[in-house]
């Protein structure tokens, strides 16, 4: 009697498993899954969203620094240096000559 279950349980467990995919592909069709966001069309809208943050960013430094770039407005115009004194903007030891180094022999 033994054998005759075992022989009998094969037939069944394929049975029930052709149930279980009918059911879920039944379920599937009704309830589809939300798109994955590994799709192409995800990737062209998350380049387009970065985009959009790197052009913000850069017009943000450009309000902030662009007068630098654009020069000055008005002929005669200058920037003023920020901490820096006229005497500590000369170099001091531009006009000194290096010694050579020493040879080793």
């Amino acid at each position: 009697m033994g054998d005759t279950l075992l022989a009998l349980s094969i037939p069944v467990l394929v049975f029930a498993g052709g149930i279980y995919a009918a059911g879920e592909s039944w379920w599937r069709r009704r309830h589809p899954a939300p798109p994955s966001p590994y799709t192409h069309q995800a990737a062209r809208l998350a380049e387009r969203a970065m985009l959009v943050d790197a052009e913000r960013i850069v017009d943000s430094a450009y309000e902030t620094v662009g007068a630098l770039y654009d020069g000055p407005s008005a002929p005669g115009a200058r920037f003023p240096a920020t901490g820096v004194t006229p005497g500590a903007a000369a170099s001091q030891g531009r006009d000194r000559s290096v010694p050579a180094p020493a040879r080793r022999g």
